[in-house]
């Protein structure tokens, strides 16, 4: 339920620019910062191969919000948009029923939801239309974290282990606050165990919140880069029903996470690989 894509017409239009975010050969440059990277790395083939390496029939894809494409100026945003809708399309269409896709932000035909940045979420009302459209249509949303600006001097692995777990709490709390009651229908997937949004649930419940409200049969949790001892206090917390699988490959090695859910054995994978996004995408 979560690898990125990246399609040529998406790669060559961020090889075109000339600041942030922009792609220079096996350089990606952001805000925060430059990585490198290999581009193909990110192609259908590439997410193919990683499903076939790892024993998996189909992948949603998508594009993240970390790419910062959001925060350009309109213009700048939808032309980066319209390369990666038009060219996921066809990668989708081109692949035998082995990819579906996530949209940027916003319902889009030939998609399955959307995917909205964590900090999309502290403004409701700006994306409601989105959302009520996304619900009308019986697509769902996928909540990812956005791009981030560590301190100075902070070591690599900083931003995702900080600032997006961070975003993602935000993002939870923000549902759980105002957005779950307001879209009773909308099915929801918090990328990263909402940032291990769990681990607060007896915090949240000390302060007087009412935390049957996490058991919405709506919300999902997916679970990329985390392992054995955090998806065992999400099943405890939850059970099986509301966990999905996700790898956010090429970021993370496919078989990372899905090694940990095995280990569990048959009954957790069937839940989280096969019944869990069957009940989301359908």
């Amino acid at each position: 339920m979560h690898q990125h894509l990246w399609p040529e017409s998406l790669v060559e239009a961020l090889a075109e620019r000339s600041s942030a975010p922009m792609l220079r050969t096996t350089t990606l440059v952001l805000e925060e910062g430059d990585y490198e990277l290999d581009p193909a790395g990110y192609s259908a083939e590439a997410c193919i191969a990683n499903l076939d390496r790892a024993g998996i029939d189909v992948a949603v894809v998508s594009c993240p919000p970390t790419l910062g494409i959001d925060d350009l100026d309109e213009g700048e945003a939808e032309e980066l948009r319209r390369a990666y809708h038009e060219g996921v399309r066809a990668e989708v269409g081109a692949s035998a029923g082995r990819l579906l896709a996530l949209s940027m932000g916003r319902p889009e035909d030939g998609f399955v939801g959307a995917m909205v940045g964590a900090d999309d979420l502290a403004d409701l009302d700006r994306i409601a239309p989105a959302l009520d459209e996304l619900e009308r249509r019986g697509a769902y949303v996928m909540v990812h974290p956005g791009g981030a600006r560590p301190p100075k001097g902070a070591p690599s692995w900083w931003a995702p282990v900080v600032d997006y777990t961070a975003q993602m709490q935000r993002a939870y709390a923000a549902w759980l606050a105002q957005g779950v009651d307001r879209w009773p229908d909308l099915r929801i997937v918090f990328s990263i165990l909402a940032g291990g949004a769990p681990f607060q649930l007896e915090r949240m419940q000390a302060r007087g919140f009412d935390i049957s409200t996490t058991l919405r049969p709506t919300i999902y949790l997916e679970a990329s880069s985390y392992g054995r001892r955090a998806l065992e206090l999400c099943l405890a917390t939850f059970g099986a029903r509301q966990i999905v699988y996700g790898s956010d490959s090429p970021v993370i090695d496919c078989c990372y996470t899905l090694g940990h859910v095995r280990s569990f054995g048959q009954a957790a994978m069937q839940a989280l690989c096969q019944d869990n996004p069957t009940t989301l995408l359908t």
